[in-house]
């Protein structure tokens, strides 16, 4: 019965994952497309997206790499993007925390934003789901978008510049993103970080390296944890 149970929220999960595959194809052959030009030979293009394993990171790097920034300045960069990831891997731990050390393990190295946004939401949806369930969720969510991702990027190298205009896959960062980001606007801290990310990025877009993209990601955590504490100590007045 148990078993029955996981089997049935992994294809939950999966089915949850399937609308992604609309923007992670697109983004993929993008990040094939625009290494290549770059100068990356097929190897480590493909490494870049099997290891590194995060768009948006990786096309923040491969920019400054193509700038001739310093190297400090590219993994600070990185590391900024992808900062994201340690506020998920924290927010799913209380959820998936007693997993073994392997699926955790696991779990960390495929964990993106689409299997964040959409395991997150299921979890706060449905409390009473036990962990074998909420991670079959989460393995089902992943697997129509973690291997199209290496797949994709496969085939943006091979087609390279054969990918006509038209299909403009350059629209498929901020799509994904936006179809990522608001059903994840649940509270006020959630918001006014946003809010504080984008104004803060677009009044510093000027600074070299896309330094003006680390401020913004600081400030804007900072703002929604004060937000989010600010909230707390309001509700136990």
């Amino acid at each position: 019965m148990a078993e029955a149970t996981q089997k049935s929220y992994y294809w939950t999960g999966f089915r949850a994952g399937v609308p992604f595959v609309l923007v992670v194809v697109p983004f993929g052959l993008l990040f094939g497309v625009v290494a290549t030009e770059a100068g990356f030979t097929s190897l480590q293009t493909m490494a870049f997206s099997s290891v590194v394993f995060a768009g948006a990171a990786q096309f923040a790097a491969l920019q400054l790499m193509v700038d001739n920034a310093p190297m400090a300045i590219v993994i600070a960069t990185a590391l900024a993007v992808n900062l994201r990831m340690a506020m998920y891997s924290a927010s799913l731990s209380l959820w998936l925390g007693d997993a073994p050390l392997w699926k955790r393990a696991l779990i960390a190295y495929v964990n993106v934003d689409q299997s964040y946004a959409v395991s997150i939401n299921k979890y706060e949806d449905e409390p009473q789901m036990v962990l074998s369930d909420r991670t079959a969720f989460f393995f089902g969510a992943v697997t129509p978008v973690c291997p199209l991702w290496i797949v994709a990027t496969g085939l943006g190298i091979w087609l390279g510049d054969g990918i006509p205009d038209w299909m403009a896959l350059d629209f498929a960062v901020p799509i994904c993103f936006l179809a990522i980001i608001a059903p994840m606007m649940r509270t006020m801290a959630h918001m006014v970080a946003a809010v504080t990310s984008i104004v803060v990025a677009l009044l510093l877009a000027g600074l070299p390296f896309n330094l003006g993209l680390l401020v913004a990601a600081v400030l804007a955590m900072v703002v929604g944890a004060q937000v989010e504490l600010w909230t707390v100590r309001r509700a136990k007045a």
